[in-house]
């Protein structure tokens, strides 16, 4: 056991007395020893059970004779980050869970791992981490939010920031707000939606490293925990037999994933995840590799911010494994990919059973033909950038207008909030990519303040920083290159048309080349907001949003 290098031995009697110190006895210290990485804390609403879904996990891991050790991850609740300095920060944690993971499982030589993670770079954080260190290990969520009623019709985070929009349009009155504000979000887990957590966390499941309703089972339910119990158990096996995360993640295990993030319309932020997961097994994940598989990949699931349906209702229709069993049946599937059951995937959706064809449409009844994401490229995004064409209106699939440019978030949000921005016009959000924020933000207070204003339907935004799973709208984010480096995003002026053709997969600024190369001479760069401590680092490090945001030496960088 790898464990034996700090239990076995007279060399290791100091070690051992540092376990006796923690009350181990000595058959405890014969067992594996399994790490519990638990991301319970009590700021993040999706993390607030994880102290239970923890014990279970142990009783699980230690009934299949195990010795479970429970060590920390930190997270960041995006809701409570977004909007200010705070949300530079959300990110960037992904990495730094990815590495303080890395030390503990290392300097304490565990056998195996449970990774317990719930929210936006929690879930990504940890299954790079595990990549990383190809140690049996088994991920468990603590689940998904319940829909929260307003006015008899379920609602969830995203209703509540486009209240705050319809406010600014004096279309909400105050008392609205504070209904939606204490109805919105009625329980623990992740929020409620297809959000970046739940999208994260179904894939996960796709992937192969969760177990069945890793992705789905509400955080509410006695069922998630049976199912982190499972997860106990299962890592047991996963040692027994030396199934490896790199057993499971693989170019083709990405692929399966990033096809049924297509049926479900996930989050654009897993254009930022799967390539820096791929990063860690040595896989190159180029984001254009979404077009050609959304080109066949059906979307047959509009959960909220793209329709009514929420996470409860996906589960109860049969969850990830009945989204692929549809996906299966057009042969888009990679059956023969591991998974954490020991079994293929092929061996475990066979006999899923999609329940509610109205929340899983079968692939006869697709709400489009083409996936949930494009990239969309051109001369204002030479590298891309992604767009969730799933919850873009018909009417702005394509569309031209004029550039309203501004030069970081709260700029554009207080034009947004302040009458500035009318039907046709092009939000341009730039320096706010993963150098130029640094930290890349999330624009949900931005596209939530067009759409509460009445404006979703007819003005565009797009910008070098991403978007939160919750935005809807013609939402164009991860420009890159970036502004910061001087990507043509930079050289935008007020008043430059700009086309969209998603159809088409094209982003292009409506200006001479001659004219570009002027500005570009003109153009200098600028230092970050925010210039000292992690944050500083983090903008050294950091490459573009099209390779994931990964973090890569100077001279790797590209």
């Amino acid at each position: 056991m790898r464990s034996d290098n700090v239990k076995a031995g007279m060399q290791q009697a100091p070690a051992r007395s540092l376990f006796h110190a923690l009350g181990f006895t000595p058959e405890e210290m014969k067992k594996p020893l399994v790490g519990i990485v638990s991301s319970f804390n009590e700021i993040v609403p999706g993390h607030m059970n994880i102290d239970k879904i923890t014990e279970a996990v142990k009783m699980g891991v230690a009934e299949a004779g195990g010795m479970p050790v429970v060590f920390p991850a930190i997270a960041v609740c995006d809701g409570i980050a977004m909007g200010h300095i705070g949300m530079k920060y959300s990110l960037v944690s992904r990495d730094l869970i990815a590495d303080s993971t890395e030390c503990m499982a290392l300097a304490h030589q565990f056998d195996a791992l449970v990774m317990i993670p719930n929210c936006d770079k929690n879930v990504p954080g940890l299954l790079m981490a595990a990549a990383r260190l190809n140690i049996p290990t088994v991920f468990v969520s603590g689940g998904p939010m319940l829909a929260g009623h307003v006015d008899k019709r379920k609602r969830s985070l995203s209703s509540m920031f486009e209240a705050v929009g319809s406010y600014a349009a004096g279309t909400m009155t105050e008392d609205d707000v504070e209904n939606y504000e204490e109805h919105v979000c009625p329980t623990c887990g992740s929020c409620s939606g297809m959000y970046t957590a739940n999208s994260m966390n179904c894939l996960t499941e796709a992937i192969g490293m969760g177990l069945r309703g890793n992705g789905t089972i509400p955080a509410v339910y006695s069922n998630r925990l049976a199912l982190a119990k499972r997860a106990g158990y299962t890592v047991m096996e996963c040692l027994k037999n030396n199934i490896r995360p790199r057993d499971i993640i693989t170019k083709e295990s990405i692929i399966n994933a990033l096809t049924v993030d297509m049926a479900l319309g996930c989050s654009t932020n897993t254009m930022l995840h799967l390539p820096a997961i791929a990063h860690e097994i040595g896989f190159d994940f180029d984001i254009s590799y979404a077009n050609p598989i959304s080109e066949k990949t059906p979307n047959l699931c509009h959960l909220a911010p793209a329709g009514a349906a929420y996470m409860e209702d996906l589960n109860e229709a049969g969850g990830v494994y009945a989204v692929m069993k549809e996906l299966d049946d057009l042969g888009l599937i990679n059956r023969d990919c591991m998974t954490v059951t020991g079994k293929t995937v092929g061996e475990c959706i066979k006999n899923a059973v999609n329940m509610d064809e109205e929340i899983i449409r079968p692939v006869d009844k697709a709400y489009s033909k083409t996936g949930g994401l494009a990239v969309l490229k051109g001369n204002l995004a030479p590298d891309g950038s992604v767009v969730k064409r799933s919850a873009v209106a018909p009417e702005m699939l394509v569309h031209d207008g004029p550039a309203r440019v501004y030069d970081c978030e709260e700029d554009a949000i207080a034009a947004i909030k302040g009458g500035d921005i009318h039907e046709g016009d092009v939000v341009v959000i730039r320096y706010e990519g993963p150098k130029g924020g640094p930290g890349m933000r999330e624009m949900l207070n931005p596209t939530s303040a067009i759409v509460g204003m009445g404006l979703g339907s007819t003005v565009a935004l797009i910008t070098d920083g991403r978007f939160s799973g919750a935005s809807r709208g013609a939402a164009i984010g991860h420009v890159s290159p970036e502004a910061a480096v001087g990507g043509p995003i930079a050289l935008v002026h007020e008043g430059d048309m700009i086309h969209i053709d998603i159809p088409k997969m094209e982003l292009t600024l409506q200006v001479p080349d001659e004219e570009l190369e002027k500005r570009r001479a003109e153009w200098k760069p600028r230092v970050p907001s925010v210039n000292t401590g992690y944050l500083k680092r983090y903008c050294a490090l950091v490459t573009s949003g099209a390779r994931g945001a990964v973090l890569a030496l100077p001279e790797e960088q590209r």
